[in-house]
């Protein structure tokens, strides 16, 4: 099992950010992400934590040597379920893939928490894990995936970026009328 954690700051209130984050796909920078559908959304009466349920649909290149092991397709699906806590002011998402888990799983967990007025701290963390006959392939799907990972996270991460400067910009517009 891999394990990855990031933690980064966006310079822009909590509320700012969990609002953009319902429009973060589609972006320029994280185009392995073609579809994104609201399965289920209910808020919970008791604490007043909206719940979410989306259907993420990516699409990327899988090297040959994994399609040709395990007969993969370049579609995947992934399940995320998201709460948003305005009392304890916490967004976090929690998501899993629904493609293939049984040869391979990537759990991943995101919180966003404001540290002040006008920023709010990211906290990301994935396991990844292989399931297969022998360690060695395991461990260098794991690697492959990890690695992935980690490249899809930075491109998300700035794609989010962008989302919200444009949001801003629509927003410092919308206050000049």
């Amino acid at each position: 099992m891999k394990v990855f954690t990031s933690d980064c700051h966006f310079d822009h209130p909590w509320d700012r950010l969990t609002a953009a984050n319902w429009k973060k796909y589609p972006n320029e920078l994280s185009t392995h992400v073609v579809a994104v559908d609201v399965l289920r959304r209910e808020i919970n009466p008791a604490t007043q934590v909206l719940m979410t349920e989306r259907l993420i649909t990516c699409r990327q290149n899988i090297p040959t040597w994994i399609t040709a092991l395990i007969g993969a397709k370049n579609v995947s699906y992934v399940r995320e379920v998201s709460e948003v806590d305005l009392k304890n002011h916490t967004l976090t998402m929690r998501s899993v893939n629904l493609t293939m888990n049984n040869l391979l799983r990537v759990q991943e967990t995101v919180q966003y928490k404001p540290e002040s007025a006008t920023r709010t701290l990211f906290h990301q963390e994935a396991t990844i894990e292989a399931f297969a006959s022998f360690q060695k392939v395991c461990n260098k799907i794991e690697d492959w995936s990890l690695e992935r990972f980690r490249q899809n996270a930075a491109l998300g991460r700035a794609g989010f970026e962008s989302v919200l400067q444009k949001l801003n910009l629509e927003r410092a517009a919308q206050l000049a009328v």
